[in-house]
């Protein structure tokens, strides 16, 4: 007597999990451009590293006898799998059963694999495709009945935002849970073409007067726009890609730090270029992204949300090998002013720093906030506010460099000024309450009605101010601590990586990670 037979049917319900939707429905969805989530699974870990949880869930048919007759996998799949040798959870909707609908133990699964997570402290991946475990009316058909709305286990995708990092990867046609798994991520992706989201489908969008294709109602052009998805992907693999770069700067919990990488690059490198990198003119603007570049370890930097606020660049990247938050003015948009989008965005990627202890560099270049009819339409202040209220919550280690223009309430969120920073100042600094440009005619309005050539007084009044504005007058009185040579940038910002590497301590935030 042995356990053979039963070894043997172990093996085949799992053979007949493994064939999913079946050959009929991979095809359609292979033939769609996309990948089955087992390929995904297989594509995104290291080889081999994939160990599945709860593989013989799924639908039954016995005969009379007993024996099992038919076999229709759960349509969700998880476990534990290692990217770059470390290891993490991973969750993937099988759209080929029932369109990722809550059928057998998804919901279990899909809790079990939150908890892993939170428990075991290792970084969390949904691949969503469909509902993502959201209703279906044909499932109220094969219940009998209906149900009040819960979600229950959401408490774990909760938590798991301020312990762990999540990603979540939209690869499909993703509603309702779906969607709202994948934005409840540190960060988020869609496929360009083969993604898209919404709140309901085309279908159910339709009974309200709106006759929308897919693309048109929440494709990736709508969503890495208006910020509800950080990035938009080439491909699949493109998507799997940026992944594992994104895992690759952060520690696998709160319970540990950032790990350095490779140090590839010389500590001291100075560019000569950036003496002559911000024009004199204020009224012409200058790429911040190679700026960037020069700055941080050579080819390290990873943007994240491109497309949206895009007054505001975030990604993160390395400094003598050390995982930094980086946030900078792009002058292009609105002068680098802060809009209501580019406030949550600001928002949002300094709770990413604070949560998983990455020092922030910012390179500031902000006229304050983005000012007319659309703005307070907007409700730019309220959501500007709470930028600011997630910069002065934040405790992790700030260097600021104030590249140009840094003014208003905006201007002053470039740091928590009631605790101590690094901050340098670059000989194009232009600061104040109030831009002379802007604000000269309200302040000598008077004296210009009652001149006889108020062009030449406002042009006197301005040469006057001119000279008051230097960079200079301010570290005078110590109100700027340091003005430096814009090419001692690189070898500074390595000091500050390396210091702050020393008092960086694991832990949670006192705040929970918003999504």
């Amino acid at each position: 007597m042995t356990w053979q037979p039963e070894i043997d049917e172990l093996r085949r319900r799992q053979a007949l999990a493994r064939a999913m939707g079946g050959p009929e429905k991979l095809k359609r969805h292979r033939d769609n451009g996309k990948l089955d989530v087992r390929q995904r699974i297989d594509a995104l870990l290291d080889p081999d590293s994939f160990h599945e949880i709860g593989e013989l869930s799924g639908f039954a048919g016995y005969d009379p006898a007993g024996d099992l007759e038919e076999f229709t996998p759960a349509n969700f799949i998880c476990g534990r799998g290692r990217i770059d040798g470390r290891p993490v959870v991973i969750e993937g909707d099988d759209f080929t059963v029932r369109g990722g609908a809550a059928d057998a133990g998804l919901r279990e699964k899909m809790i079990a694999a939150e908890m892993m997570a939170f428990a075991m402290r290792m970084p969390l991946i949904r691949l969503i495709d469909g509902t993502g475990g959201g209703g279906s009316v044909k499932t109220l058909e094969m219940a009998g009945r209906t149900y009040v709305p819960e979600v229950r286990g959401w408490q774990h995708a909760v938590a798991n935002m301020g312990n762990v990092p999540v990603v979540a990867l939209a690869l499909g046609s993703v509603a309702g849970l779906g969607a709202a798994r994948a934005v409840t991520s540190h960060y988020s992706i869609m496929v360009k073409g083969t993604s898209q989201m919404f709140i309901a489908g085309p279908p159910v969008v339709a009974r309200t007067g709106e006759t929308l294709s897919k693309e048109e109602l929440g494709g990736s052009a709508i969503h890495t726009r208006n910020g509800a998805i950080d990035d938009e992907a080439e491909s699949e693999q493109d998507a799997f890609a940026r992944t594992r770069r994104f895992l690759s700067y952060l520690p696998a919990s709160i319970d540990e730090l950032p790990p350095r990488g490779p140090v590839a690059d010389d500590p001291e490198r100075r560019e000569a270029w950036l003496l002559d990198a911000i024009p004199r003119d204020r009224r012409k603007v200058y790429k911040m992204r190679p700026i960037i570049e020069a700055v941080l370890d050579q080819d390290s930097f990873f943007e994240i949300g491109r497309y949206n606020g895009r007054s505001v660049i975030t990604g993160l990247g390395r400094v003598d090998g050390w995982p930094v938050a980086l946030m900078a003015g792009d002058p292009f948009f609105f002068g680098g002013g802060w809009s209501a989008d580019a406030s949550e965005k600001v928002m949002r990627f300094v709770d990413l720093a604070q949560t998983f202890h990455l020092p922030v560099i910012h390179l500031v270049d902000c006229p304050g906030f983005v000012v007319g009819l659309q703005s307070e339409k907007a409700a730019t202040i309220r959501h500007g506010a709470r930028a600011m209220a997630a910069v002065y919550q934040s405790t992790v280690p700030w260097c600021s460099v104030l590249i140009r223009k840094v003014y208003g309430v905006a201007g002053a969120a470039h740091q928590n000024c009631s605790r101590f920073n690094f901050r340098y100042a670059w000989p194009s600094g232009d600061w104040g309450s109030l831009p002379i440009e802007g604000g000269l005619e309200a302040a000598y309005r008077a004296q210009l009605d009652a001149a006889e050539d108020p062009k030449k007084l406002m042009a006197e009044i301005e040469e006057r101010l001119n000279r008051v504005r230097s960079p200079f007058r301010t570290a005078e009185t110590y109100q700027v601590e340091e003005i430096i040579n814009p090419r001692d940038t690189r070898p500074l910002l390595v000091e500050f990586a390396n210091l702050a590497a020393r008092v960086l301590k694991p832990g949670p935030s006192y705040f929970q990670c918003r999504p």
